[in-house]
């Protein structure tokens, strides 16, 4: 369904010839994408859901044109259609003036279709679902041919015509800057490896990578006339779905504090109570957060919740438990959590991990099955004072619904933008 080996592409000197390659790269993945179409109910029949081939086919039709149709986007808007509106005159200007505006819009128009089977082929990818919506498939591959058949009609030949050799050689050095590869050096096999990945970014250092990673989100919405007026409400309601849709440690959060150098540190915890008075967590008063807390007594926390595109972040100011709620917390701990409490002096040095291992056998010994509750470990609060709500949306224009704290007590809330 997928072809195996590359085939040889033109080097950067000729531009016009990689376009017309990438191009012809993009056929064969539409045409994997069709194929897919017609094999999913086969599929279906004989495993009850995506075999290996389909998804196979997904994750070539993913990986390129997750990497690479940008790419393309971009020689066109960035440099090859500014250059030819550069040296057009007279009649091919104006078939350019008439062309240009529907190049762009096929752009917008093929990455919002991109977006609906971008979804259903991760699915199809990882094995959890089967649905490929066939009108989508046959408008985005009719939308991409029909707009590389006007691009090599009419703009590679005027580009042929019109560009000087300097000026193909600063469309060729553009295009091979946007895929990070260096130039050839003259030899064929140089050449060759430069070129194996024409219309395709080369491998970046991990660092200079991560500026790819990307993923658009949409499973919902979150609108202001359909939340709780209430934000503990509604972050009850988000919470109890967190925990329908089995999200990985969906108590975890990050709290976020301030030395009094006024230099900010955060670490994940996990939230253990929330109702109406705030939210609770339980450590070592002194830790490092605990210390900086005492000094300044306001934090944020965050709630990220990926599987669901969601994520809840919560400022205010903080207040300690009660001695009787850390009491009850702390003896509801299994026996080893409530010893290890006691033997960590939590952020403090340690020689070794050997040590810290002594620590915990001399703090068994000494209390055994009933290890009562250390001075120096309880539970912080939050008193939320701004709640957040932040829902995923697709091209990052993301919903965000903010709930303030008035001085009488009662909430409001507006849209910020994302």
């Amino acid at each position: 369904m997928t072809q195996l080996h590359p085939d040889p592409a033109p080097d950067f000197d000729q531009p016009v010839a990689v376009l017309k390659h990438c191009h012809g790269r993009i056929r064969k993945q539409l045409s994997t994408l069709e194929k897919l179409l017609t094999h999913l109910p086969l599929s279906q029949a004989e495993t009850g859901g995506a075999d290996e081939q389909a998804r196979q086919a997904a994750q070539a039709v993913l990986k390129y044109f997750e990497k690479a149709a940008h790419l393309h986007h971009d020689d066109e808007e960035q440099d090859l259609i500014p250059m030819l509106r550069a040296v057009a005159r007279g009649e091919d200007a104006a078939t350019l003036q008439a062309l240009a505006p529907t190049i762009l819009q096929d752009h917008k128009d093929m990455d919002a279709m991109w977006q609906d089977l971008h979804e259903q082929l991760t699915a199809i990818a990882d094995g959890s679902g089967t649905q490929l919506s066939a009108s989508t498939v046959q408008r985005f591959s009719q939308r991409y041919l029909s707009h590389m058949e006007r691009e090599e009609s009419t703009m590679a030949p005027m580009a042929m015509r019109l560009f000087s050799p300097e000026q193909m050689a600063q469309l060729g050095q553009a295009m091979r800057q946007r895929r990070n590869i260096e130039p050839s050096g003259g030899g064929s096999a140089g050449a060759n490896a430069a070129t194996a990945s024409a219309c395709e970014p080369a491998a970046k250092a991990i660092g200079e990578r991560v500026a790819d990673l990307r993923k658009d989100y949409g499973q919902a919405s979150l609108d202001e006339n359909g939340v709780d007026a209430d934000p503990i409400l509604q972050f009850t309601r988000w919470f109890e779905e967190a925990l329908k849709a089995e999200v990985n440690e969906p108590n975890a959060m990050s709290v976020a504090t301030v030395g009094a150098d006024g230099r900010p540190s955060s670490r994940i915890v996990l939230v253990k109570q929330f109702d109406a008075r705030g939210f609770t967590w339980y450590t070592n008063y002194d830790s490092q957060k605990g210390r900086e807390l005492a000094g300044k007594p306001f934090a944020c926390l965050l709630f990220f919740w990926s599987e669901l595109e969601r994520q809840v972040r919560i400022e205010g100011t903080v207040e300690r438990t009660s001695a009787e709620e850390s009491d009850k917390y702390f003896n509801s701990r299994p026996l080893k959590s409530r010893l290890s409490a006691i033997a960590s002096e939590q952020s403090a040095p340690i020689a070794s991990r050997a040590a810290l291992e002594h620590n915990y056998e001399e703090t068994a010994r000494q209390y055994g099955e009933a290890p009562p509750r250390p001075s120096d470990w309880g539970g912080f609060r939050l008193v939320p004072e701004r709640i957040e709500f932040w829902q995923g949306r697709r091209s990052r224009f993301h919903d965000r619904i903010v709930y303030t704290r008035q001085e009488d007590g009662s909430w409001t809330r507006q849209r910020l933008q994302p």
